[in-house]
């Protein structure tokens, strides 16, 4: 099993705190609704503006995610857009099944 579990549905929007060239690559902070940090873990997945990506860093109210030049030259997703600016993002899939299989009850 492997590769990232999201399905195209928006979850909610991010303002992008920091989005800038870092050598080759570009790194992206992002702050989500605080109801969507419980399902942003450490090297899991999530998309950005439909871009699907392992986040390498994770703090309190913001996440990480390092882009590569080949990514960031073959998807114009993020190309235009700057700190400040909204972003869409969809959690993982199997963060949400897994709080509804753990917070449901069986009558």
């Amino acid at each position: 099993m492997g590769g990232h579990f999201v399905t195209g549905h928006i979850d909610g929007l991010g303002k992008i705190v920091r989005w800038e060239q870092s050598g080759a690559d570009w790194v992206l902070d992002v702050e989500p609704p605080r109801e969507m940090m419980r399902y942003i873990v450490f090297k899991g997945s999530m998309a950005v503006n439909g871009l699907a990506s392992r986040w390498p860093r994770v703090e309190k109210n913001t996440f990480r995610i390092w882009i590569i030049p080949h990514t960031y030259e073959v998807t114009a997703i993020l190309q235009e857009r700057k700190a400040g600016d909204w972003v869409n993002l969809e959690c993982d899939i199997l963060g949400k099944y897994v709080e509804k299989f753990i917070t449901s009850r069986v009558d």
